[in-house]
């Protein structure tokens, strides 16, 4: 995790003018298998629902690989994906060294690291390092492990417990790490990655300043070649960088002659290099946060990290995969809020039992496991799809594109996991009422640190724009098939072929999300063509369409999930996420479908306004469901386990 505020994807919030195609309706290849037919009852979710099941060949694997943002228009549960439940024994090993190296050595010195004792970060970190904790991502030639990015994520997800320490270590085998992993020249990973893979040397990432946050490219650090071409001096300060207050090296960005934006690998002892006072936050207090300054700091030639002029494309993809580490680390906070709320509702008692038997704490209790199990489901299935192209990959630059690839879902992570850990952390305080407040138990200080997951790693503002963005700009460029798909999603629509509803439980579950998918390809292209080559200007409507498809990419993922689940789960998982799949599934499918029609009355007018609000009208579909019940299931559930009961 980087300095508090990660930049926008320049590149992907460039929207070209749209070249639109054709509008008119047209009859559309699938008009034959979205059909209504028959009605039967569905256990759970109630009502006489149509019923046309999916052909079970959707079902099985799809032979190319994964395409990022590809949820959108790929039929629901058509592809298998990495869950908890397919991790091998080798990587359960990996999550329990991490979490016993937690338990026995960071947790007992929370009170030294809060108060930011000298030395104890680091000497913690160099320990992780031991143990081959900090290795996961560094490649075997260089002294490392070279695992999957499942490992390294389930490693993350154990050491985030603890905020501050988590920060740190995040900064170091993350941001830190990485950019010399997938850009650094043969001689530059054989000078510095042995060292960062076992924590002799310790890493941080300097991109912020203080007038560029979320505008990276008008920093305002400059390097200057020498006249003999030997080495660049550096000029200028970075603000609120992690892990400054120690790290021995750091990943500087500057442009040469103030124009080419270029990454540099300094070393901390290069004279000129010196850090500011630590900063007083709100949270994760144990985590080093200072500025770099640089002062005439002469870098050698051969320290310029990959391609001058390039540092752009380094900075963006780093903050990818800060993203994805951020999303899946805030699942290990959330599940100790949620094990510590729990455990306290069953021990205390008002009125004479235990409020974990009170409605209300109940319905909790549920919806924080239920953000948990998403939040589970989107990042190992990202994750898990990272490795599926890496596994093709035949070198650095392949590899670099292969996280790229996701950089929507990488957002998506990003927003949903730190929205989610707030929400967990806020709830629990809730649960434990007075009690919360007070710092001598855990959530309080799980809320503070919360916080700041919303802004690392570009503000969630700033990612609500990349999602949106980055879709138009590589639909645009041929690489995503985007247009075509809400051209063929606005014609079927608007002639009443649309995805049908209706089967088993899991059958309605992937009709609910074809129709939510449909409904947010419908809006879509409402706005690309009212708007046409200004609707990079349009944050509001971005901002409602990147809500959509996150929620797209949540509801798609917990049908995925059930999948997998319901073939290598156990009964009780399986229990948990039939109860799952309708708790919160049609309350998510109701706001998709009610802010879509908002966002075409806010954006049309007249007979415009009408035509689209009489297609869309035909996705409408309510769900006679027994929500309450589902979630009085869950709660039964993380009662029974004490916690998140997968």
């Amino acid at each position: 995790m980087a300095a508090a505020e990660g930049p926008v994807i320049d590149e992907a919030m460039t929207l070209q003018p749209l070249v639109l195609l054709c509008w008119s309706a047209s009859e559309g290849s699938c008009a034959s298998r979205h059909r209504q037919c028959g009605e039967r009852r569905a256990g759970d979710w109630g009502g006489r629902l149509a019923s046309n099941p999916f052909p079970e060949a959707t079902m099985a694997d799809l032979t190319e690989l994964p395409q990022g943002g590809s949820f959108l228009w790929e039929e629901a549960g058509s592809r298998k994906i990495m869950a908890p439940e397919l991790f091998t024994d080798e990587q359960r090993e990996f999550a329990r060294t991490a979490r016993e190296f937690t338990e026995k050595e960071i947790h007992p010195r929370l009170a030294s690291i809060e108060a930011k004792d000298p030395g104890v970060v680091p000497d913690l970190l160099r320990k992780a390092g031991e143990l081959g904790l900090l290795m996961v991502d560094v490649p075997e030639e260089y002294g490392g492990i070279g695992a999957s990015k499942v490992t390294s994520m389930l490693v993350a997800e154990q050491f985030a417990t603890i905020g501050s320490f988590a920060v740190s270590l995040g900064a170091h085998t993350g941001i830190g790490t990485l950019p010399i992993v997938y850009y650094g020249t043969p001689e530059q990973k054989a000078r510095y990655l042995p060292d960062l893979a076992t924590g002799n040397k310790l890493a941080a990432y300097a991109l912020t300043e203080a007038n560029s946050g979320s505008d990276a490219l008008a920093a305002q650090a400059r390097a200057v070649l020498s006249p003999d071409g030997s080495y660049y001096r550096l000029d200028g300060s970075k603000q609120f960088i992690t892990n400054a207050g120690f790290a021995d090296l750091f990943t500087v960005f500057a442009k040469i002659d103030g124009e080419r934006f270029t990454a540099f690998l300094v070393e901390r002892r290069t004279r000129g290099v010196s850090v500011g006072p630590e900063e007083h936050k709100m949270g994760i207090r144990g985590s080093s946060t200072c500025t770099l300054i640089l002062d005439d700091v002469r870098v050698p030639a051969e320290n310029v990290l990959g391609a001058i002029g390039h540092g752009h494309k380094i900075a963006f993809n780093t903050l990818n995969i800060g993203r994805l580490k951020l999303g899946v680390a805030t699942l290990g906070g959330s599940k100790d809020a949620l094990e510590f709320a729990t455990r306290y509702a069953l021990d205390r008692k008002q009125f004479g039992k235990p409020i974990a038997s009170f409605g209300l704490i109940r319905e909790k209790l549920a919806d924080m496991a239920l953000r948990i199990l998403v939040n589970e489901s989107l990042g190992y299935r990202t994750t898990g799809m990272i490795d599926e192209h890496l596994a093709h990959a035949e070198n650095d630059e392949d590899k670099a594109r292969a996280i790229e690839e996701f950089s929507v879902e990488a957002s998506i992570l990003k927003i949903y996991g730190s929205e989610a850990l707030d929400f967990v952390a806020d709830e629990a305080v809730q649960v434990l009422g007075g009690y919360g407040f007070i710092e001598e138990y855990p959530v309080a200080r799980i809320l503070r640190d919360s916080r700041i997951f919303r802004i690392f790693e570009g503000t969630n503002e700033i990612n609500r724009l990349i999602v949106p963005g980055t879709l138009f700009r590589r639909a645009m460029k041929g690489e995503l098939p985007l247009m075509d798909v809400t051209e063929r999603v606005t014609a079927d629509a608007a002639a009443g072929r649309v995805p049908p509803v209706g089967g088993s439980q899991h059958e309605i579950a992937r009709g609910i999300a074809e129709r939510a998918k449909w409904t947010t390809l419908f809006v879509t292209r409402a706005a690309i063509e009212k708007y046409l080559g200004t609707v990079a200007e349009e944050q509001e409507v971005l901002g409602v369409i990147a809500d959509r498809i996150q929620d797209c990419f949540a509801i798609d993922s917990l049908v995925a999930r059930s999948a997998v689940i319901r073939e290598h789960g156990s009964d009780t998982a399986k229990d948990f996420v039939s109860a799952a799949l309708v708790a919160y599934i049609p309350p998510v499918w109701s706001r998709v479908f009610h802010t879509a029609r908002h966002l075409l009355m806010d954006m049309l007018d007249g007979e415009a306004l009408a035509a689209n609000l009489e297609a869309v009208s035909h996705l409408a579909h309510d769900l006679p469901c027994k929500v309450m019940k589902a979630r009085r299931k869950i709660a039964d559930a993380v009662v029974a386990a004490g916690g998140y009961p997968l």
